[in-house]
């Protein structure tokens, strides 16, 4: 496996975590947000927030068929590749807003065009050479599209409302684990460019200039998602052949997070941006350290199929375990519904009324 050859590239690097994350305080996000005038949330990254968009792209990509979406509403398989939501859609369900639909969802109308929209493609990173690599929408691609949903805003509330819709809005960004698991570890053009220490340099810089794209674009509150314990997905320790996590690859996320911390303060004191890290590495790795303190009871393989192999395509139409509250994994990379929620819970209870004014 192409996988296993690049994991001796980290075995000697001595990556430290972050010594510091962002908690802020507080709770009722729902009651602060209707204070406050927030409706919306818009939303760019990789297959943790894409509802459904690579469904209409030309990409093997996708979760739009069995046993994806087994606990969303009506057993729909939307392209969400989880048993039901994701975590924007816990956000949005948190403010009183249903699932954050996909930009390219046909089903999208006019009415909900205020409460945002997802414009994530599975994939996807913030090097756009990944999202080349899968045909599948880049960032940049994204942006693009946001500035359409923006058009179709304008038209429907009028220009100025709309741009205090924009101005109001929460934007979401997660993405990061494509970059390195099927960019930089697979692919040799970045490691002909970049040892890893620099590939994550130029990752934070391209965060950093996405982050200042969606400035310009309006954003004004802007809640970045870190990068998951990629050395625990099942898959990585079924093609390293372990039963434990990879720590080369958990130190390496461990030091892009680090990065991504630094690119919000800067963010905040240079653009007056607010912003709000989520610690998913760290949520994800507690409850697979003690997953019974947090109901589950499988932490090492996913619900679909052999749960150690299994994603996308070679996850459809699999036998899937019968209580997928209980497994941190949906399938051998992405997690379930359950630890989603998790997360966001997390997430919700970090949120200042500062971060909503």
């Amino acid at each position: 496996m192409l996988l296993a050859m690049f994991m001796s590239l980290f075995a000697a690097m001595a990556l430290q975590p972050p010594s510091f994350v962002v908690a802020l305080d507080v709770h009722l996000l729902r009651q602060l947000a209707a204070k406050h005038n927030v409706t919306t949330i818009v939303v760019f990254g990789d297959s943790s927030v894409d509802p459904g968009n690579n469904n209409f792209l030309n990409t093997d990509l996708k979760g739009n068929f069995p046993p994806y979406g087994g606990n969303f509403v009506n057993h729909k398989s939307t392209g969400r590749l989880c048993d039901g939501l994701l975590a924007p859609d816990f956000i949005a369900e948190a403010m009183g807003h249903p699932p954050i639909p996909a930009f390219l969802d046909p089903t999208l109308t006019q009415a909900d065009l205020p409460r945002g929209a997802s414009f994530a493609s599975a994939g996807s990173g913030y090097d756009d050479l990944t999202a080349n690599i899968s045909n599948v929408w880049s960032f940049s691609t994204q942006a693009t599209y946001f500035l359409h949903y923006k058009i179709h805003l304008n038209k429907l509330v009028g220009p100025l409302e709309s741009a205090k819709m924009i101005n109001n809005a929460i934007f979401l960004m997660s993405m990061g684990s494509n970059d390195f698991l099927q960019n930089y570890l697979v692919d040799f053009t970045r490691q002909k460019q970049f040892t890893v220490e620099q590939y994550i340099d130029f990752l934070s810089s391209r965060m950093l200039d996405d982050a200042k794209m969606l400035h310009r674009l309006g954003a004004r509150r802007l809640v970045v998602v870190g990068v998951p314990p990629m050395g625990c997905m099942p898959l990585i320790k079924y093609l390293k052949g372990q039963k434990t996590c990879v720590d080369q690859l958990n130190q390496i996320a461990f030091s892009f997070n680090s990065k991504i911390i630094k690119n919000l303060e800067l963010l905040q004191s240079k653009f007056g941006l607010k912003t709000i890290y989520v610690d998913a590495y760290s949520t994800i790795q507690e409850a697979i350290k003690t997953p019974r303190k947090f109901g589950f009871l499988e932490a090492s393989k996913g619900c679909c199929g052999t749960g150690t192999y299994e994603y996308g395509e070679t996850c459809k139409d699999m036998n899937v375990c019968k209580d997928p509250t209980k497994y941190i994994f949906w399938d051998a990379v992405h997690p379930t519904q359950r630890m989603y929620q998790i997360i966001v819970k997390k997430a919700i209870a970090s949120i200042s009324e500062e971060f909503l004014v």
